[in-house]
């Protein structure tokens, strides 16, 4: 036995383990029956399946030779942490080791004698959990830390990428803008230089006429007009001269324009391709903003005073988005929160839940966002071919017709006494849906008794198509759109409303050109759709996109009317606006600003924050505060989807 391993063979027999549990010891003679000492405290330095390492302090001197010699078995009771009764064996001492002869401190090597096998195992089995455990909990933690720090950076790199490709977008909208610009200055400029050639070239036509007949009057009557002919030649000399000039800016300005057409071309496709791309990150926002455990999207990032807010209305967007795109799945999280969950006032809901927990975010009632929600589970159950739902949406609908007085009109809620337009527009569609899909003749009654509604409180003004409620004049941008939108434009000239006096007037009266300043600092020049007419508020102009793409939407109706009458060029210009205004909007995406909306786009309540809507409402706070309505509306108005009328 070497002094480098006093252990020998039992040293390669055994893995010892650096584990420390306290021993309480007691010498007996050989054969394990006569105690020869009392019991004396130690602790297990290493420990194998076979026998321990028993580390001893202050071993009384008369003691050491029971151990040297090897004249003595140890009956030990190992304490286990956690364990109870303590372990029990019976051992032989296999070698001795002194670690300071002036304390008596020795480590003792041990062979079991005795030891009930299912114990040991137990007691191996704590010793090895406990020598890995160290260990593996810093391996976990590094790993756990490295997988952090690759996801940091995975959505460092994807956050960052998307914010490229905002702005890639935007920068393409600019560049294009410019093009645009050149191409009509040039067109102007062409014009303005034919306009002089053919000037010059009318003027060489008279220039020459007089001096041929003074040629002819020298021939007829030898009249010697020499001087002044001469000077006529001069002058067509010169004008010849002029013209040529102006037609060699034409031919360069033709030039120029060909390149501008050239790279106005290649902005276009690129831009598509990038738009589309925008599109499907938008998209995404509203995917990845869902809470997995409620079903609800939050309505709004960035504001806190609205913070992890969900509101009906925004919840009935969100999910005709995931409907729209097949994601059947995410809209039904949606509806299975309010047809299981959701608590509300008589079966109808709240207009707003926390999307975290559920729970009320404000406990006020209100016609629309149920009739929307309503809305929305109609859609579903047309695209999906599930019936699941159809109940949560005839249980609103029975509540909403409770609320329709005898005229026709329905309230606000259930606590309100007004009257909104825009409430009974949504009406007329869910009525008109409810009807398609059930064929009860008590939602075609509903519906027709709100457009009578409708055509006598909110149509009858000449100087104002739509009233905005009951006895309420005030001018809403949306109840024009979704005139368009809800009733269509063939059943308003039916009952004598003009839909094309219905758009002009809203353009004329809600449209707006605002400076945008985008959340990285930069301005841009935003044409779009307000909330009012803007020299009824103090505010100025303010663009939402909400409400321009309800106008884009309604500009694609039309122009899907007047293809069907054959009107083709009125057509095209409803399309012509649609598509400018939906380039406008392309130019309010922004990254997202929180941490898990990893950069998406998105796009903003409203192209200021904190300001007075003119309806009772301001808009969030926040410079860049993502929206649900802002981005889901948008997406719709880029697809061409009407989320007020079923179609295939």
């Amino acid at each position: 036995m070497s002094k480098e391993d006093p252990l020998g063979a039992e040293h390669r027999k055994y893995l010892r383990l650096d584990t420390v549990f306290p021993v309480t010891f007691q010498f007996l003679r050989p054969g394990g029956v006569q105690p020869l000492s009392d019991k004396i405290q130690g602790f297990t330095n290493n420990i194998s399946k076979g026998g321990i390492c028993l580390a001893v302090n202050n071993l009384k001197h008369e003691l050491t030779r029971f151990i040297k010699g090897k004249e003595a078995e140890l009956l030990l009771e190992i304490e286990v942490p956690f364990r109870r009764p303590v372990v029990r064996a019976r051992a032989g001492v296999v070698w001795v080791k002194d670690i300071s002869l002036e304390e008596n401190k020795y480590l003792i090597g041990l062979k079991y004698l005795d030891i009930d096998l299912l114990t040991n195992k137990r007691l191996m089995r704590y010793a090895w959990t406990k020598k890995m455990f160290a260990p593996g909990v810093t391996a976990i933690i590094v790993m756990l830390g490295l997988g952090l720090a690759v996801n940091s950076y995975l959505n460092f790199q994807l956050t960052r990428g998307n914010k490229d490709l905002v702005g890639q977008l935007v920068k393409i909208l600019q560049e294009s803008a410019v093009a645009k610009q050149n191409i009509n200055q040039i067109t102007r400029d062409k014009e303005s230089l034919q306009l002089k050639i053919q000037s010059l070239q009318l003027r060489i036509q008279t220039v020459e006429e007089e001096r041929a007949k003074l040629e002819e009057m020298a021939k007829s009557e030898g009249a010697r007009n020499t001087r002044k002919i001469s000077d006529l030649s001069a002058t067509i000399d010169k004008l010849i001269q002029d013209k040529a000039f102006l037609q060699d800016q034409l031919i360069s300005l033709q030039h120029k324009e060909s390149a501008v057409t050239e790279e106005l071309l290649r902005l276009d496709q690129r831009k598509v391709s990038l738009t589309q791309a925008n599109f499907d990150k938008m998209y995404r926002w509203l995917m990845i903003h869902q809470n997995p455990r409620t079903g609800l999207v939050m309505s709004f990032e960035g504001d806190s005073d609205i913070a992890g807010w969900a509101f009906i209305y925004d919840e009935s967007l969100a999910s005709q988005a995931y409907v729209y795109f097949g994601d059947f799945e995410r809209a039904k999280k949606i509806f299975e929160f309010f047809d299981k969950k959701a608590k509300g006032q008589d079966r109808l809901f709240y207009n707003a839940y926390y999307a975290t927990d559920g729970s009320p975010a404000e406990y006020t009632v209100h016609s629309g966002p149920n009739i929307w929600l309503g809305i929305a589970v109609l859609q579903y159950v047309k695209k999906s071919g599930d019936s699941k739902y159809l109940p949560l949406a005839e249980g609103i609908a029975e509540k909403i017709i409770l609320l329709q007085d005898k005229k026709g009109g329905i309230r606000g809620g259930p606590d309100t006494a007004w009257y909104a337009t825009e409430h009974n527009l949504d009406a007329y569609a869910f009525f008109n849906m409810l009807h398609k899909i059930t064929g009860k003749e008590g939602y075609l009654q509903a519906r027709d008794k709100v457009l009578r509604w409708l055509v006598s409180n909110t149509y009858d003004k000449v100087d104002i198509p739509i009233m905005r409620g009951k006895g309420d004049a005030t001018i809403a941008t949306d109840t024009y759109a979704w005139s368009i939108a809800a009733i269509g434009p063939e059943k308003l000239e039916e009952v004598g409303m003009n839909p094309d006096q219905i758009m002009e007037f809203a353009e004329k009266t809600c449209a707006v050109e605002v400076d945008y300043l985008r959340p990285e600092g930069q301005s841009v020049k935003i044409k779009g759709f307000d909330f009012a007419p803007q020299k009824h508020v103090a505010r100025g102009g303010v663009v939402s996109p909400e409400w321009t793409s309800q106008m884009i939407i309604a500009f694609k109706i039309m122009a899907e009317f007047y293809n069907k009458k054959g009107m083709t060029a009125k057509a095209r210009s409803y399309e012509f606006k649609a598509n400018e205004y939906l380039g406008e909007l392309c130019a309010m995406i922004i990254s997202s600003p929180s941490p898990s909306g990893q950069g998406e786009g998105c796009l903003p309540y409203a192209s200021v924050d904190s300001v007075d809507t003119g309806h009772g409402w301001v808009t969030p706070k926040g410079k860049n505060t993502g929206s649900v309505s802002g981005t889901a509306y948008t997406l719709f108005a880029y697809y061409n989807y009407n989320p007020l009328e079923l179609k295939e």
